[in-house]
């Protein structure tokens, strides 16, 4: 059975890696329920689509696209083993830690049940940047975390809702002939042989398809 792990939440932090100062990487499980809503626009919404998480730089995270981040506890425990290091939920600075789902092998436009209300729809995969390199302190980690390609999911809020340690998971819907978040991670990073799919396949959504294709003319 695919359920919720953890809940982890995030406070503004100073930090050198980042353009604005603050981050909200450090996400901790909390063992409240969480209210989870769609936040809006990337640059004048609320920013995290989980009530009390902190969105610090809204140019390049946040929004309704990346309302919330998920990371698979099978996945974080492979990083364990090859860091050498305990690896706890929200480390990665995801919102959700799951148990018992593939979320790198998750669809572009799979949704997800979780709970009784709250519905998410799966976006993006999470593409690494200079904060989280920082935050990780392990040398050469973008480019480590590129090879892996084991990103993770962002996802939107269709229908808002109450998330909480322990909740079921349930995919109710797979498009057909999707992209999975490893695939799409892939085109746009070690693999550009694969952005033509994304310009075509069902469930990619619209930013991107535009940067897939900005890719594909940047090579042309």
């Amino acid at each position: 059975m695919a359920y919720v792990i953890s809940v982890n939440l995030g406070v503004a932090r100073e930090t050198d890696a980042s353009e604005v100062g603050v981050t909200g990487i450090d996400k901790r499980p909390v063992a409240e329920p969480v209210y989870v809503r769609d936040p809006g626009a990337r640059d004048t919404g609320l920013g995290s689509g989980l009530t009390g998480d902190a969105v610090c730089d809204r140019r390049h995270h946040g929004g309704d696209i990346q309302a919330v981040y998920a990371y698979a506890r099978e996945d974080l425990d492979w990083w364990s083993g090859e860091l050498g290091r305990e690896l706890p939920g929200g480390c990665f600075g995801e919102n959700l830690t799951t148990s018992g789902l593939d979320v790198t092998g998750a669809l572009m436009g799979e949704r997800w049940r979780i709970g009784d209300d709250l519905l998410l729809e799966v976006t993006d995969p999470r593409i690494p940047c200079g904060t989280f390199a920082a935050w990780m302190a392990e040398r050469g980690w973008v480019k480590t975390f590129t090879q892996t390609a084991r990103p993770g999911a962002y996802l939107r809020v269709l229908s808002p809702g109450t998330v909480r340690a322990g909740d079921s998971i349930t995919v109710v819907h797979r498009p057909d002939g999707g992209v999975t978040m490893g695939e799409a991670f892939r085109a746009v990073t070690l693999e550009p042989a694969l952005l033509p799919r994304l310009l075509t396949a069902d469930g990619v959504t619209e930013g991107f398809r535009d940067k897939a294709r900005r890719r594909l003319i940047g090579r042309s």
